[in-house]
């Protein structure tokens, strides 16, 4: 099978270098035939421009922090005048502070906190609903989750922030489904990105995840997560949304937890 992302334009966020799950999804999608568009902003946007040219095509990057709603709205209006509408997102966003993360999270203080959450939650409802009155009956949003159904070593407010973002991409699938806009969560198995280096205590999860894992994992391949992405952005999940589908060797199936 090939060609099946054939037309489709899609919005990537979350491109830092080849590391990163997004940059895999960008790459597979193109591959399939997709058009894409890839966001940035900051000082983070020159790492996603030098990336950038590692795809073939190149993709322009549009500036766009979801924390800006003025960004979204010029992101809308950029994507309207350039494709006319829009196939698909990738949300690939999540960000917290140092001090809410890596076992700080009893004297974490609200401020942090809502930085973690805006950032990692919220801006799903924000960029979907900005976006979407572009995206016609089909079209289809994927995020960039991880297992928030425990708590894990040094995650703290950002594994809170994750189990906001699994509730917020079943409300806006609730309330986007009447214009047939499905929004579905890929959980990921722990990979290597620049994201997670600055995670203090990642390896931790990362360091015992193939032994518990079915299949085993590969923390340092993010190709069966990004074609997991590619395929809910495809015509071939035309039933399925509010959906979260683990991408992680099976970890999350198992009875024994890394404490």
């Amino acid at each position: 099978m090939s060609g099946f992302m054939a037309g489709k334009k899609i919005l990537v966020t979350g491109v830092l270098d080849r590391r990163s799950i997004a940059f895999s999804a960008a790459r597979l999608a193109q591959e399939q035939g997709a058009e894409v568009l890839l966001s940035g902003f900051g000082r983070a946007r020159s790492l996603t421009d030098r990336t950038a040219r590692r795809l073939d095509p190149t993709p322009d990057v549009v500036e766009l922090d979801v924390n800006k709603p003025e960004d979204i709205e010029a992101a809308a209006k950029d994507i309207e005048a350039r494709w006319g509408s829009l196939d698909g997102i990738v949300h690939a966003i999540a960000f917290a502070p140092e001090d809410a993360l890596g076992g700080n999270f009893m004297q974490t203080e609200w401020p942090s906190v809502a930085t973690a959450v805006q950032t990692s939650a919220f801006s799903l409802k924000a960029l979907t609903g900005g976006l979407a009155h572009l995206m016609p009956s089909g079209s289809s949003v994927v995020g960039l989750d991880f297992d928030a159904q425990v708590a894990w070593p040094a995650y703290d407010w950002m594994g809170v922030a994750k189990a906001a973002f699994e509730s917020t991409a079943r409300y806006v699938a609730r309330d986007l489904g009447d214009k047939g806009i499905r929004v579905n969560l890929v959980s990921a198995g722990p990979v290597k990105t620049l994201a997670a280096k600055g995670i203090s205590g990642f390896d931790a999860i990362e360091g015992e995840w193939a032994d518990q894992a079915p299949l085993g994992w590969s923390a340092t391949d993010p190709e069966p997560v990004g074609r997991a992405i590619v395929s809910l952005l495809s015509d071939w999940w035309p039933a399925t949304t509010g959906e979260i589908i683990h991408v992680d060797g099976g970890f999350h199936a198992m009875g024994t937890k890394i404490r």
